[in-house]
């Protein structure tokens, strides 16, 4: 038996009253939806939305569905800070990621420091997404559910 399996260990936590399953999952939901406000104020400011418009239309997806992924990388992320139906919210990103992978990342390779970025990060970022999911809300969630 590990300890990871038994039972009556009592492990020291960083946070009093907060395991550190429960403030692992909050790091990682928190950081997952600054990083997804950044990239929906980076399509909305630099990039405009028309530009990413324009951009998505290139890859030859339809001009609409930028104005999807920047919705659901702003409520997405909003809703991922405050804990609120984070399982649902994680996996509902999951296919943007997979979107950014097919295009515009798939075809630069494997590697994010190839040219054009390959699909190593955005990979990452939805297995990530996946491992949010399963873990659930942690601590300090608006809307916590237990598993």
């Amino acid at each position: 038996m590990t300890n990871a399996t038994s039972v009556g260990t009592s492990r020291p936590t960083l946070v009093a009253g907060v395991s550190n399953a429960d403030l692992a999952a909050t790091i990682l939901r928190v950081s997952m939806g600054v990083l997804f406000l950044a990239h929906a104020w980076l399509k909305l400011v630099i990039f405009t939305p028309a530009g990413t418009v324009g951009y998505f239309e290139s890859l030859g997806f339809p001009g609409f569905l930028a104005y999807l992924v920047i919705a659901a990388e702003l409520a997405g992320g909003i809703a991922l800070i405050a804990g609120a139906w984070t399982r649902w919210v994680s996996l509902a990103l999951v296919p943007i990621l997979l979107g950014s992978i097919y295009a515009p990342h798939g075809a630069a390779g494997f590697f994010f420091s190839n040219e054009g970025g390959g699909w190593e990060f955005p990979l990452f970022w939805a297995i990530v997404l996946v491992v949010q999911a399963l873990l659930g809300d942690g601590a300090y969630a608006v809307k916590r559910t237990r598993a």
